[in-house]
């Protein structure tokens, strides 16, 4: 026979588990300490224990140590992922070790416009506050232009490799399909040429055309009197503000195409894979001269009498809009 003080100190007891397994399995479902949402960064490598301590420290669960016992019988806990993710305010210890362990990683991003020389690549790096460490401005045609995704505090070197990369790969792609019997010898002179190209016209669909009319010069010996090749030793690929000086057209440098025939000595810009395609697959033309149409576009000759016919155009145009 079980006496009455016996059921009331085994009452005693099931109350007291009951309440400690509800606060135990509250403690995981429960609403956190966290008062408005926030972004919390996993570091590489960080063990659950690192992260739990950081958690704690910025407020986002109550308990580190709580927080660790939990996820280990809970959710295990092994397959935290680094990155940045964004915890709601209120998060239980559960939903925040769901967050840190799922694929949504917050995915910063940046653009690097067609055509875009290097030393602005440089500062448009500099500028991305999310990104980290010293960077170095990268080689001239080195980075292919696109928009990139990056994670909070990856290292800008890194990111640049990353563009580097994506260069070399479509670089390697598009020269392993080039037309036959090309003026340039190799994948460095294409990036060259297309750097010309890049800047020469800003119609998409002009842009073999225009590689037409360059490998036509290049491969009877013309000069290509490219303008953009007059600015680059100047400003590196930025807009020079002004016009081009008579003394910088007769400059003589590795390259200003209007003193020396051939290529540059080096890309102008960073071209995009539309013009690399192209100067890989110029159209067929015989064209030899260019000037702007009025429209954005340029209008093409093959004979330099042609070509005067369409420079007087071009300036009738400018004097009906004021501009002479």
């Amino acid at each position: 026979m079980i006496s009455r003080r016996g059921c009331g100190l085994a009452a005693v007891v099931a109350v007291l588990f009951v309440g400690s397994l509800w606060a135990f399995f509250g403690g995981w479902y429960g609403s956190g300490p966290l008062e408005e949402d926030k972004h919390f960064v996993v570091p590489t490598g960080a063990s659950l224990g690192d992260v739990a301590d950081r958690l704690e420290k910025q407020g986002v669960i109550a308990s580190a140590s709580g927080f660790k016992l939990r996820a280990r019988v809970f959710g295990g806990g092994s397959g935290i992922k680094a990155g940045e993710f964004a915890i709601p305010a209120h998060a239980s210890p559960s939903a925040v070790l769901a967050i840190i362990s799922s694929d949504e990683i917050i995915r910063r991003f940046v653009t690097i416009p067609e055509g875009m020389p290097s030393v602005m690549v440089y500062d448009r790096l500099k500028a991305q506050t999310a990104l980290t460490g010293d960077v170095s401005v990268p080689e001239e045609g080195s980075i292919l232009p696109d928009t990139y995704n990056f994670e909070n505090g990856e290292p800008r070197e890194e990111l640049v490799r990353r563009m580097q990369a994506a260069m070399s790969r479509t670089l390697k792609e598009l020269w392993a399909n080039r037309a036959k019997g090309l003026v340039v010898k190799t994948p460095e002179q294409a990036i060259v040429l297309a750097s010309i190209v890049e800047k020469e016209t800003g119609k998409p669909s002009e842009r073999r055309m225009v590689a037409g009319l360059y490998s036509n010069r290049l491969r009877t010996g013309m000069l290509l009197q490219a303008d953009p090749t007059i600015i680059y030793p100047i400003t590196k690929g930025k807009r020079l503000g002004r016009r081009i000086l008579q003394s910088e057209i007769q400059a003589v440098n590795g390259y200003n195409t209007y003193t020396m025939v051939g290529l540059p000595k080096g890309p102008i810009t960073n071209p995009s894979r539309e013009s690399i395609a192209a100067v890989l697959n110029p159209a067929k033309t015989d064209a030899l001269y260019m000037v702007a149409d009025g429209t954005g576009g340029h209008a093409f000759a093959g004979t330099l009498a042609e070509h005067n016919r369409n420079v007087a155009k071009w300036f009738a145009i400018r004097r009906e809009r004021g501009e002479l």
